[in-house]
């Protein structure tokens, strides 16, 4: 079973910036996998904000695009979500999981609110 917890978020201004980490463990073979950001509000399903592929091919919401951007660390099996130019429409707690996601992998997400 693959271990995924987030961290990063927080409390931040309207046209602030924050990044967010993933770190995965376990038995997730995270160099091979695409591996994706995810973001939920109350109410809402989830979706999907970003995805990169083993090989850092990108992909984004329209919502996000030219304003967040998606890395990882193979060697350290770590991905990141740099958000820029936040706006209040992207608080949301954050995920990471594998794209297409793995049900079973869900960690507790970080919370990012973008408030003045």
């Amino acid at each position: 079973q693959v271990q995924l917890v987030e961290s990063g978020g927080g409390l931040v201004q309207p046209g602030g910036s924050v990044r967010l980490s993933c770190a995965a463990s376990g038995s997730i073979m995270f160099s091979l996998s695409t591996m994706g950001w995810y973001r939920q509000t109350p109410g809402k399903q989830r979706e999907l904000v970003a995805r990169i592929t083993r090989g850092g091919n990108t992909l984004y919401a329209d919502s996000v695009k030219g304003r967040f951007t998606i890395s990882r660390d193979n060697a350290k099996n770590t991905m990141f979500l740099q958000m820029n130019s936040l706006k209040a429409e992207d608080t949301a707690n954050y995920y990471c999981n594998t794209w297409p996601p793995q049900a079973g992998s869900w960690g507790q997400g970080t919370q990012v609110t973008v408030s003045s």
